[in-house]
């Protein structure tokens, strides 16, 4: 089975005018911040020099970020993923809109400039597995997520969020794709993400619905 089978929709979600200028800011920040840690490393890298590079203040720099592992991680479509959930439909199996809403996430971030996304993902990986503050920031960031997709699993399967079923196999989904990007980080990033996020999900069996 691999993600390729299921038939991509309209995404959940369209992005209005004013969420669409904080994004752009965002991501010229982070651009700017990526291209300084290739020219320098991550350490010499300061938030004063992103700022100078995006052509904001730092005081921007801050109010959109709250550190320099937060520019490398924050993912614009990681809140994404909840909505996308909602939008397949009730009676396909949980993995399987897990697996459709991953696939989706990954191809709106990389529908605009595909080379450059997958240049950010290979310095993303290569920093989580060669710096620990970006893998431990990069657990609390996949963390939230997790929460957010305890929600949509909840709903599918008619149980509360807080279930423990339910945060047991969301918290686990997030821990097997850290581990997934970790995998492919130490492998010099040349195997193809989305085939080994499909062996990843793979590895899982549905969570089946509450019985009424």
């Amino acid at each position: 089975m691999t993600m390729a089978r299921t038939p991509v929709r309209e995404p959940a979600r369209h992005l209005g005018l004013r969420e669409r200028k904080k994004i752009k800011t965002r991501m010229a920040i982070r651009e700017a911040t990526y291209a300084l840690i290739k020219e320098q490393g991550y350490d010499a890298t300061t938030v004063e020099q992103i700022a100078e590079r995006a052509e904001v203040s730092p005081s921007t720099v801050f109010r959109y970020f709250p550190t320099k592992e937060h520019i490398v991680l924050t993912d614009e479509y990681d809140h994404l993923l909840e909505d996308l959930m909602r939008g397949r439909p009730d009676d396909e199996p949980v993995l399987e809109s897990v697996r459709w809403a991953v696939r989706e996430a990954m191809a709106m971030a990389f529908a605009d400039n595909p080379e450059h996304q997958q240049e950010e993902m290979v310095l993303r990986a290569r920093l989580a597995v060669e710096v620990p503050q970006v893998r431990s920031r990069l657990m609390e960031s996949m963390s939230v997520t997790g929460r957010m997709l305890c929600r949509a699993i909840a709903e599918r399967t008619g149980r509360k969020e807080q279930d423990l079923e339910v945060r047991v196999y969301s918290m686990a989904l997030m821990g097997a794709m850290l581990e997934t990007l970790v995998y492919w980080g130490e492998r010099g990033c040349r195997d193809d993400l989305a085939e080994l996020i499909d062996r990843t999900l793979d590895t899982f069996q549905d969570l089946p619905r509450r019985l009424p």
